[in-house]
């Protein structure tokens, strides 16, 4: 098990002036949300996508996060066991200085209720909790939402999936 440590942020479009690193198309569904029971394929352009099932607890800028691949068929049978449609992502990803990494999502492009977000992950809280922006994303980064109820992926599935209740 490992400490997933990281802040987040309401944006508008994708950053002006960063080179991207990669870039994903990704698809989550929620089997549970508290705890998070998750699955999501993951997309980089131009290779096979990855299966994960990830179990998180917590919230706020610390959580518990178990994270394990699946093979295809599993994940296929996990999707019509949750029997609604997955949240579809892109994310960008851009490096920042300190080796960090911005991750860019837009979600549910075209759909009621699409937003875009941006992360970035820290190895220690202390790191996470002293960190600015460069001064060249500080606009950008304007609207912290970190550990604010209502503004997880998990709350997201909820409002628009109506729920993780699988009968």
């Amino acid at each position: 098990m490992r400490v997933e440590i990281e802040r987040k942020w309401l944006v508008t479009g994708w950053p002006q002036g960063l080179p991207q690193a990669a870039r994903f198309t990704m698809r989550q569904g929620y089997i549970t949300v508290r705890p998070t029971v998750r699955i999501r394929s993951e997309q980089p352009d131009g290779a096979p996508p990855a299966y994960v099932l990830c179990f998180k607890s917590g919230g706020g800028l610390a959580r518990q996060e178990i994270e394990t691949r699946v093979d295809a068929e599993t994940f296929r049978e996990l999707e019509a066991f949750i029997g609604r449609p997955l949240i579809e992502k892109e994310q960008r990803r851009y490096a920042l200085p300190g080796g960090l990494t911005l991750e860019v999502n837009r979600v549910d492009a075209g759909r009621p209720g699409e937003f875009w977000y941006a992360e970035v992950e820290f190895d220690t809280e202390a790191r996470a909790l002293a960190w600015q922006p460069p001064a060249e994303l500080a606009a950008y980064l304007a609207r912290e939402v970190t550990g604010q109820p209502g503004q997880s992926m998990g709350a997201y599935w909820e409002a628009t999936r109506g729920g993780p209740d699988n009968g």
